[in-house]
């Protein structure tokens, strides 16, 4: 019999994570508000899609059901960066299927990144979301001190420059991250996510807000100004550039960059980022959608 190619527990591009099925209930929508904040009113009562529709990022974290993508240096492990593409609304009630692949492995500034690929998919198959998430690792396992604390953000090299072209603003939103919303968001299992004690074992000063929420809230901007447009083609590429702590306070902003013919509609791209009330930016890129 023919050795195996890769050995079975390695991180390697090609390796099958599985996935899960869902009935979208509005238990289900009810967490995710108590996490985010975000109570559309579509997400309980009608909508152009003919019922309620679930929030675009419902199954936010189906890519951290698993773990074992994870490489084993665990300390000071950060959520890097975020793709998001979405075909088909998920309306509330429906059965969706999950699956997740390892897609890419990459180096860059002494961290290893493993990209994981997640697909979301009706009973049929039809596609509904794909999403790519990026997972930084340190490359040494060894550490004095804090790998990430609360003066990084404030480094020359880590200002980020967004939101600066002639177009209109999209009407923005704010939040103001508790502990509770924490818990809702990531719990409610214990993690660094959740318990200060776990994060400092880690490596950080304090709870590391999940970075996840953060693109979130970037969705619930698109989805305030661009309604069936976002749901229906929305795309979104986001890199997580600094930590959000709890109590920070967010400011979730967007401005239109260009639009462009696809079809019958026109696609609106946008530049978005959340920052703190100091200015320092904590997620930077850009989303689209259609009009």
């Amino acid at each position: 019999m023919a050795e195996p190619f890769h050995y079975e527990h390695d991180v390697f591009v090609g390796r099958d994570m599985g996935g899960n099925d869902y009935t979208l209930t509005p238990e289900l929508i009810t967490r995710y508000q108590a996490g985010t904040e975000d109570r559309h009113p579509w997400y309980r009562g009608a909508s152009p899609f003919g019922a309620a529709v679930a929030p675009a990022l419902l199954l936010h974290s189906e890519v951290y059901r698993n773990l074992s993508w994870y490489l084993p240096n665990l300390i000071g492990n950060l959520h890097a960066k975020q793709e998001w593409e979405l075909f088909q609304p998920m309306l509330v009630g429906d059965r969706v299927c999950t699956h997740s692949t390892v897609v890419e492995r990459y180096s860059k500034r002494n961290r290893d990144y493993v990209v994981n690929e997640v697909l979301i998919t009706d009973p049929t198959g039809r596609w509904l979301q794909r999403s790519r998430t990026h997972q930084s690792f340190l490359m040494e396992a060894d550490r004095t001190g804090l790998v990430v604390d609360k003066e990084r953000e404030k480094r020359a090299d880590r200002t980020f420059v967004v939101g600066e072209g002639t177009g209109p603003d999209l009407q923005p939103t704010q939040k103001t991250i508790t502990i509770d919303m924490c818990q809702a968001f990531s719990g409610p299992h214990r993690s660094y996510h959740t318990d200060r004690e776990m994060a400092q074992a880690l490596g950080f000063p304090d709870i590391v807000v999940q970075g996840m929420l953060s693109v979130c809230f970037i969705a619930e901007l698109m989805t305030g100004n661009f309604g069936a447009g976002w749901f229906c083609g929305g795309k979104l590429n986001v890199n997580l550039v600094n930590v959000v702590w709890p109590d920070d306070r967010l400011i979730v902003r967007g401005q239109e960059r260009s639009a462009v013919p696809e079809g019958a509609k026109t696609r609106v791209h946008c530049d978005v980022w959340c920052e703190k009330a100091d200015g320092v930016k904590t997620i930077v890129g850009t989303a689209s959608g259609l009009r």
